[in-house]
């Protein structure tokens, strides 16, 4: 049976700027065992190139074929939904590529879909013309939903907060891709050409990496470096397969191949 992993990379990889220590020489020895992976992240900012130079100067030399974002999820689903769809979108270079790579229209007028993903370059006069849009009927759909890390100095207001923020104004809620919703946890396993018994995520969040692992069937693995933390796994009804420090402690092959 062939197996392999779904990595989250903020918190399990780098943080920030920083790599995380023993991130690098464990995807050494992912690519040098040939065992498939795929880096799969809700921030639908950055292209596959733009990941792949990020991980680059942190000293991690993949290709964009190990780059999994929910923006190409995004587009993908739509896609599926019809032919010559149009979008308004608020976002950026990942999400607006992924989009017009699946013959997705972009348009500034009466769209079919209002897209939101993260950005820094979209204003509160676009939230508004995003409003009226869902108002008029079109259908409101998201990357992602992360929350804001709540850091003082934090300079980009989060997905969480400008979803919050429409659908108040709207009374819709929006239809989210990213994890856990299993419209992308699929996805990036069948991108890797994988089987849900197949499937192993590395993450550092238990409500999108390991809650959407859980009910996908793939195991799970929570590292502490990046969000969680020991001392509240008690408080979920659910529970992750391993618990480590940092990938550096993992042993390959896992357990369970």
């Amino acid at each position: 049976m062939n197996h392999g992993l779904l990595i989250d990379m903020d918190g399990v990889i780098y943080s920030g700027e920083k790599l995380i220590e023993g991130a690098d020489k464990f995807i050494d020895r992912l690519l040098k065992d040939g065992i498939p992976f795929a880096f799969m992240t809700n921030n639908s900012q950055r292209t596959q190139l733009e990941a792949v130079r990020k991980l680059r100067s942190l000293g991690i030399n993949v290709t964009e074929s190990h780059i999994y974002t929910s923006a190409m999820a995004l587009g993908r689903f739509l896609a599926d939904q019809g032919d010559n769809l149009t979008a308004y979108v608020l976002g950026e270079g990942g999400l607006i590529t992924s989009l017009t790579e699946n013959g997705i229209t972009l348009v500034n007028s009466d769209p079919e879909f209002v897209v939101l993903g993260e950005g820094r370059n979209f204003t509160l006069e676009m939230v508004q013309r995003a409003v009226d849009m869902i108002l008029a009927g079109a259908k409101f759909i998201t990357t992602n939903r992360d929350p804001s890390p709540k850091k003082p100095g934090w300079n980009n207001l989060s997905i969480a907060a400008t979803t919050a923020m429409i659908e108040e104004a709207t009374g819709r809620k929006a239809f989210v891709i990213g994890k856990p919703n299993p419209v992308m946890m699929r996805g990036a396993r069948k991108y890797l050409g994988l089987q849900a018994a197949e499937t192993t995520i590395i993450g550092d969040t238990m409500e999108t990496d390991i809650q959407g692992g859980i009910q996908l069937g793939y195991k799970t693995i929570l590292v502490l470096s990046g969000i969680a933390r020991k001392e509240n796994l008690g408080h979920y009804a659910f529970r992750p397969d391993m618990v480590i420090s940092s990938v550096d402690q993992l042993e390959l092959p896992l357990k369970w191949w």
